[in-house]
């Protein structure tokens, strides 16, 4: 059956005619545009069955002057028309794919307004932009094109097969899509898309947000809303065309989002073909890097979404028996930490019949690992993509030791004292069962952790000095249903909060000679009445105990600055009150953002509290790596609103086997030239606030 609510707009250029800047520099023509949008026009008709009328392809071929008739030429004007006319023929539920094949460039900003006299436009650069009438489309032109199609109610994909800047590459093998250097020539300022009013509005909107002003890490727009964004590289990177066949170029992104999608998996979401993607690319390029942002959960040509959950990678794959995981040392894992491997396109983590094999780390790095196959479970092969859980969190000493308090017979209720050995006993033996995150402490070992009664016969969970801890909530009397598995899975809730809050990197705390690896996380201050739309004003907080407060709706600046001389991928996760973890910079489906030597960017946070405290604790935790890495697998929701899917009996749910892996390693201080230690590949600093 015809698919009669797809439309498609497809733009490749491959013949750029004499497009000389005024240093001197050119677009050089490409050689696997066209043929890109030529295979994806392939796939839609054959394999979604996209009547023809409803794809619309913009192309330029050729090498000195392009074949197309003028009407289909991607130029400037063209192309915005294309978009408008998609946007007007498409019905409210109606599916947008949107592909571009060429040259990304950076231009001197036409809204120094918006970025600054300084500030860079992002561009797609059209095939004619060597004439100086000719304009680039910018990224605040391209917001606000989405912006429409998303505001009709059209579910919206768009790939970018492009890079800002270009570089070298070694030899012919493969040319790179942009040009390393900043367009400063007077262009047409007008734009077609909308007034300078209407752009302005669209752009303000979409770089601020409640809580945060966000740049993307693959740098084309800011965070998408309602639509998913899936671009060649990140903002520093290059992004390549190559000869996969032998002979024929294509881009890399195209090639393998074409090789996944042949493949195509009911149910398939977005974040799982990022990954198989990622993996394909990161292993053969490793300057080139794909970047997810958007509705990662979104099912991919559909409307749907799932829920994630949060995996390690499978980057490469040797000899059959050595895999390549994009995990290290900066989620804690360690030499010996075990990973059962599920199939490529996994997202139900559950069954343990789907495991294919386990696999333990031999050689660890800073964001990627080296793991030898120790079990094979099936005959499928292990491929690129496929994804890793762990399963022994013994391996990495996380092990948080309990004790179970009786209390004296004086100091509780007589119908509490008779109840308390019953009560303790019943935790001692859930203990005994549970996956290695908490163990009873014998006689001679300090503990994390003690339980006892209260007067009211309720489960306490108190702290080593016997202090009950804060916000654990509801409380849980001895006779309620499951009282003593509610109690062992709060136990392994905070054992794994306890990890992240923990997670250090020493090398970078101590005097190591040539030392290069450096950010600053600090707080520039807060403000009562902050506009997102206006430049903040922080004023400085008050540090009673050491420990910054402010008031509920009051606004915290913190700073983020790259001090190092390269460039380091950001995230932020914030450690709340109810004890949940959550990335919060970049949301959506993004991994990190690419901060550049000397970057600098400010968060603004908004306090508020839960629902029903009075006062809170906050830690905003901040991460920096050399290498792409990904923080959400650290994530876990409040403790009073546990996911109905995770048990602390069920050995495949990935938070409950994954997040074991959160400590780090203290790495040799000693400066040994020839080493590469993975410490020094990546860095962590926080800020902790309380809100009252």
């Amino acid at each position: 059956m015809p698919n009669s609510n797809l439309y498609a707009l497809l733009i490749g250029i491959d013949c750029y005619i004499p497009n000389r800047l005024p240093d001197g520099t050119s677009y050089r023509n490409l050689a696997g545009s066209v043929r890109d949008i030529n295979h994806v026009t392939d796939f839609l008709k054959l394999k979604l069955k996209v009547p023809e009328n409803q794809i619309f392809t913009l192309t330029a071929s050729g090498e000195l002057e392009p074949s197309e008739p003028p009407d289909k030429l991607p130029t400037y004007e063209n192309m915005v028309a294309m978009f408008a006319h998609l946007t007007q023929i498409a019905q409210s539920g109606d599916q947008i794919y949107i592909h571009y094949s060429g040259h990304g460039g950076r231009a001197q900003t036409n809204y120094p307004q918006l970025k600054g006299e300084n500030g860079i436009d992002e561009t797609l650069v059209p095939y004619d932009i060597g004439k100086p009438t000719a304009r680039y489309l910018r990224d605040i032109e391209l917001a606000k094109l989405l912006e429409k199609m998303v505001d009709k109610g059209l579910i919206v994909t768009v790939i970018l097969d492009s890079c800002h800047s270009g570089g070298a590459t070694r030899g012919d093998d493969c040319d790179v899509r942009g040009l390393d250097t900043i367009d400063t020539t007077v262009r047409p300022t007008e734009s077609l898309v909308a007034t300078e009013a209407e752009l302005t509005q669209t752009w303000e909107a979409l770089t601020t947000s409640e809580t945060r002003n966000v740049t993307l890490g693959s740098g084309w727009l800011p965070q998408p809303q309602g639509y998913v964004l899936l671009a060649a590289c990140r903002q520093n990177e290059l992004a390549v065309e190559y000869a996969f066949d032998g002979n024929e170029r294509n881009g890399a992104l195209t090639h393998w989002l074409l090789d996944c999608l042949n493949s195509l998996q009911p149910g398939l979401t977005y974040k799982v073909l990022h990954d198989r993607i990622l993996a394909k690319i990161n292993s053969q390029f490793q300057r080139q890097t794909p970047q997810l942002q958007g509705e990662a959960s979104r099912i991919v040509f559909g409307s749907d979404r799932t829920s994630l959950e949060y995996a390690v990678n499978v980057m490469k794959v040797e000899a059959n028996k050595q895999l390549l995981i994009d995990a290290g040392q900066v989620q804690g894992v360690r030499e010996g930490s075990q990973f059962a491997i599920y199939p490529y396109g996994t997202t139900d983590f559950t069954s343990i019949e789907q495991r294919l094999a386990v696999a333990e780390i031999t050689q660890l790095g800073a964001t990627e690992s080296w793991c030898e196959l120790t079990e094979v479970f099936s005959q499928e092969v292990i491929e690129q993509g496929s994804q890793a859980l762990l399963i022994n969190p013994k391996s990495v000493k996380l092990v948080q030791k309990v004790r179970l308090f009786p209390k004296a017979q004086n100091e509780l209720p007589p119908e509490v004292d008779q109840i308390q050995h019953q009560a303790l006993q019943a935790i001692s033996n859930e203990i005994a069962t549970a996956q290695g995150w908490i163990e009873l402490a014998s006689d001679d070992e300090n503990a994390d952790y003690q339980i006892c009664l209260n007067n009211n016969s309720e489960y306490e969970i108190c702290d080593p000095s016997g202090t009950a801890i804060k916000n654990i909530r509801p409380a849980v009397k001895f006779n309620d249903a499951d009282a003593a598995i509610t109690v062992v899975k709060r136990l392994m809730h905070l054992a794994k909060y306890r990890a992240v809050q923990q997670l250090d990197n020493y090398y970078h705390k101590s005097n190591v000679p040539g030392q290069k690896l450096a950010f600053t996380v600090e707080l520039a201050g807060k403000q009562t009445n902050y506009d997102p739309t206006e430049q903040p004003e922080p004023q400085p907080i008050s540090h009673p105990g050491n420990t910054p407060e402010i008031n509920v709706g009051e606004w915290i600046f913190i700073r983020i600055r790259n001090d190092s001389s390269q460039s380091l991928n950001i995230t932020v996760l914030a450690l709340q009150a109810d004890w949940s973890i959550k990335q919060i910079y970049p949301d959506g489906g993004g991994n990190f953002i690419t901060f550049d030597p000397g970057q600098e960017e400010i968060l603004p946070l908004q306090a508020n509290l839960p629902d029903g405290y009075q006062q809170a604790q906050d830690i905003i935790k901040v991460f920096a790596t050399v290498g792409a890495t990904d923080f959400h697998w650290l994530e876990l929701p409040a403790l009073d609103q546990p996911s109905a899917s995770r048990s602390s009996r069920s050995a495949g749910n990935p938070l409950e086997e994954i997040l074991s892996a959160i400590a780090a390693k203290q790495p040799p201080t000693r400066n040994l030239q020839p080493v590469r230690y993975a410490a020094a590949e990546w860095i962590t600093e926080q800020v902790v606030v309380r809100t009252i």
